[in-house]
């Protein structure tokens, strides 16, 4: 059986107007048949930020939603929370704390319940610390701050469900470049992932390779230190880091990337509405120019005539110096 999709959710995911990301979540998950776990050991929140996740997940059709918090690595050993995940089909674990998330769940039977519902297929999403410790390396905490410098931040284990990666969430919008850089420059082999707000990696294993593909409103940032030069082993405290040859790619929605080869994978050209329309008109006539030919029903001369009155015909489209408000 194939592991099951990754969801990595940047923080701040629209619940209201646009819910794309979280719809899709529970279409993954099996929709009307969907049995849903939410994780919130990372959330300060009480009972209030299950309530919340509950409420959407049954809008969008899931059939059952569970807590499963546990608040000490006691409690992440209770059989009846790794029941609950044994038996789901979507697992979602909520923002907060992640440095709390990963020292109560990794290495505990509730994290051993996480990785198996993947290795059996079951969606694993996370948004904020529920992405950032999906990772094998996570942003513990840390500065922001567009330069890397040496101790910005500090980095703990996470589930490593992205193996050989380190996650890090509201990328853009809290300037984490410096910090997620630092890592990468300390650690080259790491591949950073800097994922923005209400913007999601959909990581999914295709031929043995985990590929993700970009949903939402935001980017995915991509740090690649496999050829880069750095100082890092002999930067004083604070300093700012050499840290040159990274390959750097930012990807919007849409875009497929390869996280195990490192490339970028090629995209199906996307077309307008107003241009498929343009284009289905042009197939048309192209068609009827064939049918007129084969027919030998009329020269060239007056096929061209027909197609001028035919496309005169045809209602205009006001431009901006027509009246129309640009």
């Amino acid at each position: 059986m194939p592991r099951g999709p990754l969801m990595i959710i940047g923080g701040a995911e629209d619940k209201v107007r646009k819910p794309t990301i979280l719809k899709h979540f529970v279409t993954l998950s099996g929709g009307k048949d969907a049995r849903i776990a939410v994780i919130p050991t990372a959330s300060s929140l009480g009972r209030e930020v299950v309530d919340v996740y509950d409420a959407l997940f049954t809008k969008f059709g899931a059939a059952s939603v569970d807590a499963v918090r546990p608040e000490s690595r006691d409690q992440a050993h209770d059989p009846v929370l790794v029941k609950t995940l044994d038996e789901a089909t979507g697992i979602f674990m909520t923002g907060g704390n992640q440095l709390k998330l990963s020292s109560i769940v990794c290495g505990t039977p509730v994290g051993e319940a996480i990785l198996r519902a993947h290795e059996r297929g079951a969606v694993v999403a996370g948004t904020s610390a529920g992405a950032s410790i999906q990772s094998s390396h996570m942003v513990a905490f840390g500065v922001g701050g567009a330069t890397p410098k040496q101790r910005m931040t500090q980095v703990a284990a996470g589930l490593g469900l992205v193996d050989m990666a380190v996650i890090d969430q509201h990328f853009d919008q809290r300037n984490r470049y410096g910090r997620l850089l630092m890592i990468v420059a300390q650690s080259p082999q790491l591949l950073g992932i800097g994922v923005d707000e209400d913007t999601c990696g959909l990581v999914e294993d295709v031929d043995g390779d985990k590929v993700m593909r970009v949903l939402g409103k935001g980017a995915v940032t991509i740090f690649d230190g496999s050829r880069m030069v750095s100082n890092a082993y002999e930067a004083t405290r604070s300093s700012p880091l050499l840290a040159s040859g990274v390959v750097f790619h930012t990807l919007p929605a849409g875009t497929v990337f390869d996280l195990t080869t490192r490339e970028l994978l090629p995209q199906e050209p996307s077309i307008q509405p107003e241009d498929a329309d343009e284009l289905a008109e042009a197939g048309r006539d192209l068609r009827q120019l064939a049918r007129d030919i084969a027919a030998a029903d009329a020269t060239p001369a007056a096929i061209r005539r027909r197609l001028k009155l035919r496309r005169g015909s045809a209602p205009q489209t006001p431009t901006s110096d027509q009246g129309v408000d640009a």
